[in-house]
């Protein structure tokens, strides 16, 4: 039979983030530049709290099904720039986002074209660092065009742009991502290239683009991989974030990623440079993110509320113990 640690590599190898104890990595600060909120539940955020993640930006992205009106989106943009927003502050987190129509649903030409018309509205609000997540999925025509339409925005606009990379025929589609950015007079250094891998990850970084990457369970990245990337290509221009959504994944897996790092001899700033601050480094192009406000947010008050919806229910009373804030 075989021993425990090598099932335990064997799942790392394939993509699953190992169950490691992260307190290797105690008193340090994550920033998780690719997580979903909007699908994980408060004791996520308090589980990322405890952790150490300071701040997170959050990309618009497709809610598993086909949203079928423009009211949809423009709810959901909504509650990224207000209710998700306040939630996540209610944890001392600080939240941005990334504004974007995803690729999956660019194919709805009619609804896309709608969707494009709002766009500008959300954009410029605070906490809008970037457009994303834009890019590939089967990489048909229409994917393209509203990815041209909003490569130009952002250039109007100032502001970097967050590329989802399409999880098949990847290589493909991240040059072609690259390529049209390029095309557009984009700066590379303003692209962050998200899920990428083995496959991708040098031409990315020798054309000055940012390479991100996703912890995420049996696809995009493993971290004993995304250690072995770190090795190899050094920290610069490197990222590292969960993705967490309403899948299996991990809102824990950029601190247990850096865990890891420790583990395996990376140095302190290295392991700072790829979960913390290349991340602010490319999304501060927007103009957005000020480390300052990072510390100001862990001044929480759970009697706060968001247009008279607070977090607490039912008479729930907010708790000073970190170890439960509204479970008694």
């Amino acid at each position: 039979m075989c021993c425990s640690s090598s099932i335990e590599r064997d799942k790392a190898l394939m993509g699953e983030p190992e169950a490691f104890d992260i307190s290797a990595v105690k008193g340090m600060k994550f920033f998780d530049p690719h997580v979903h909120m909007t699908s994980r539940t408060t004791d996520d955020y308090q589980a990322m709290a405890d952790a150490g993640v300071v701040a997170l930006i959050e990309p618009a992205f497709w809610l598993g099904q086909p949203r079928t009106g423009l009211d949809s989106f423009r709810d959901y943009y909504s509650s990224l720039i207000g209710w998700e927003r306040f939630r996540s502050s209610q944890f001392g987190i600080k939240h941005y986002c990334t504004i974007g129509l995803n690729s999956r649903e660019a194919n709805n030409e009619s609804l896309a074209e709608q969707v494009m018309e709002i766009l500008p509205l959300f954009i410029y609000k605070e906490g809008v660092v970037g457009i994303g997540e834009i890019g590939f999925d089967d990489q048909t025509a229409a994917e393209e065009k509203y990815y041209r339409l909003q490569l130009q925005l952002a250039k109007e606009a100032g502001l970097p742009v967050q590329v989802h990379t399409p999880h098949r025929d990847k290589k493909k589609g991240t040059q072609r991502s690259m390529d049209i950015a390029l095309e557009h007079g984009l700066d590379p250094y303003s692209i962050i290239i998200d899920h990428n891998n083995e496959e991708t990850v040098k031409e990315v970084l020798d054309r000055g683009f940012w390479a991100a990457f996703t912890i995420y369970p049996f696809t995009k990245m493993g971290n004993e991989r995304m250690v072995e990337i770190v090795k190899q290509y050094g920290p610069e221009r490197i990222m590292v974030n969960s993705a967490a959504d309403w899948g299996i994944s991990d809102p824990l897996a950029v601190p247990k990623t850096a865990a890891l790092m420790k583990m395996r001899g990376l140095s302190d700033q290295d392991i700072e440079l790829v979960t913390y601050r290349n991340a602010i480094t490319a999304f501060a192009q927007s103009g957005q993110i000020d480390e300052a406000d990072f510390n100001a947010q862990k001044n929480v008050d759970l009697t706060e509320k968001f247009e008279g919806n607070t977090i607490l229910r039912g008479g729930q009373q907010p708790r000073t113990d970190k170890s439960s804030i509204i479970i008694s």
